[in-house]
């Protein structure tokens, strides 16, 4: 770097220390009021982060739904374990991945917990739900969990575009993993 060079990065920096210097005090000795721009700026950034944190919430809300349901349909048919249970595990992973990185929702659901709520809505609390029953029929207790992950699936789809772009990713991919669990459990069987 020339000699030319050098002093002009240090009278750049020294500019921009006494305009920071500037910037932090006011001519009336209090504190900054931040200009209307900036309070708009920060409203909208916290509606934002109220929209998402909210997206998020619900998301996770109809994985742990699809979760209580894959639970429940273990519990009552057992020998449906090997069909079933790689799904659910898929299905806890997509639950605990929705949940990541945004606002802390609650604990991820334990399947002894889960066994009490599995017919919850997805804006439904696990606390308040009626539990729906089980079909009795090994068939038909898979089409219903089938028509639960189609249920979820199509939840996450319609989340896609209200989404910022790497959750949208994230959902796209756990929407069609739940596709591919609805068709397993469906009309898989018969292929």
């Amino acid at each position: 770097m020339t000699t030319t060079g050098r002093r002009a990065v240090l009278v750049a920096g020294a500019s921009a220390a006494a305009a920071a210097l500037t910037g932090c005090t006011s001519d009336a000795g209090g504190p900054r009021r931040p200009s209307a721009a900036e309070r708009a700026a920060a409203r909208e950034a916290e509606r934002v982060a109220r929209a998402e944190a909210a997206l998020r919430r619900r998301a996770v809300s109809a994985s742990r739904t699809l979760l209580e349901r894959y639970d429940a349909t273990l519990a009552a048919h057992p020998a449906l374990h090997a069909r079933v249970a790689p799904l659910r595990t898929s299905a806890a992973a997509h639950a605990k991945a929705l949940g990541e990185g945004g606002p802390a929702p609650s604990a991820t659901p334990t399947p002894s917990a889960t066994a009490t709520a599995p017919g919850a809505g997805a804006g439904a609390s696990t606390a308040t739900a009626t539990p729906r029953p089980v079909p009795a029929s090994p068939e038909a207790a898979l089409r219903e969990l089938g028509a639960a992950a189609r249920t979820a699936s199509d939840a996450h789809t319609a989340e896609l575009l209200a989404a910022p772009p790497e959750y949208a990713r994230l959902l796209a991919s756990v929407a069609a993993a739940g596709a591919a669990h609805a068709y397993l459990l469906t009309e898989g069987a018969r292929a």
